[in-house]
């Protein structure tokens, strides 16, 4: 499942309180942004 985030308070929220309403249930903020996944690169030799 994804994983959405607080830009302030950087808080996870889950995404059932995301459907409701897009503010952050901690500190009230309106932008919240869904974490990317790190990819590794590697070089080949």
């Amino acid at each position: 499942m994804s994983e959405y985030k607080c830009f302030f308070c950087n808080k996870v929220i889950s995404p059932d309180n995301i459907k409701r309403r897009v503010r952050c249930i901690y500190c009230g903020s309106k932008i919240i942004f869904k974490a990317r996944s790190v990819n590794t690169k590697v070089k080949a030799r």
